[in-house]
């Protein structure tokens, strides 16, 4: 009962911030947002821009475009790996995981029909999310055990949480690729990942450098069209 009531009251609070903003749907936005974790609606509360967040993706949901065809195969080509990357963690994000960035590339190695699903679908992102949690935290408990050596653990601790702070610096930098580029800068080592969370030139430089190979890599994946 108390857990009930608790979310109770969680929904009460919900509904009177999204209110003001979206009236005729807010029953339903509550609702939508209520089906996150406790830890996170709590940090929506006091968050409005994570709030703002949230409820955008949720409106998305209830209204997806309908100026093309649906469930057309060319329509789900078409929509860029990079742009479900940087939605898909967004929404992970809000989960508050701590292996965000890792639990993206776990997801986005599905199909993409399935990752427009998981946008679009709250319930089963949160299933997904909660799967790739147990995995990751599986192999991580099992690596200590058969590891003497515990830094590992740490360093990989150390890896996500630098991998939060530098996403959100990336995406000032360059918004539009801000997964794909974050995930390059998370391949070195963590003394020049130190660097360059505390040195902005040098973050810069290290973002455009990624964001050159990228395209490169590209330009040689893509066959020709001619």
């Amino acid at each position: 009962m108390d857990n009930e009531e608790d979310l109770e009251a969680l929904g009460e609070k919900l509904y009177d911030l999204i209110y003001p903003k979206h009236a005729d749907m807010a029953p339903k936005l509550t609702g939508m947002l209520l089906e996150l974790p406790r830890a996170v609606i709590s940090q929506m509360l006091q968050d409005e821009a994570l709030l703002t967040n949230a409820l955008e993706r949720a409106l998305a949901a209830l209204h997806p475009d309908t100026s093309k065809p649906p469930s057309q195969a060319d329509d789900v080509d078409s929509v860029s790996s990079d742009s479900l990357g940087e939605q898909l963690y967004e929404l992970i994000n809000l989960y508050n995981t701590g292996y965000t960035q890792k639990i993206t590339g776990m997801l986005l190695e599905q199909e993409k029909k399935v990752v427009l699903q998981l946008l679009s679908d709250p319930v089963l992102l949160e299933e997904k999310v909660n799967m790739a949690l147990k995995t990751l935290q599986g192999s991580s408990c099992s690596q200590s055990q058969g590891d003497t050596d515990v830094s590992d653990g740490s360093d990989q601790d150390e890896v996500e949480v630098i991998g939060e702070k530098l996403f959100a610096l990336v995406r000032d930098i360059e918004p539009a690729h801000c997964a794909d580029i974050t995930g390059m800068l998370l391949e070195m080592d963590l003394g020049t990942l130190h660097q360059i969370l505390s040195d902005r030139t040098m973050l810069e430089v290290a973002v455009q450098r990624a964001k050159i190979a990228r395209e490169n890599a590209l330009s040689q994946a893509q066959p020709e069209t001619n």
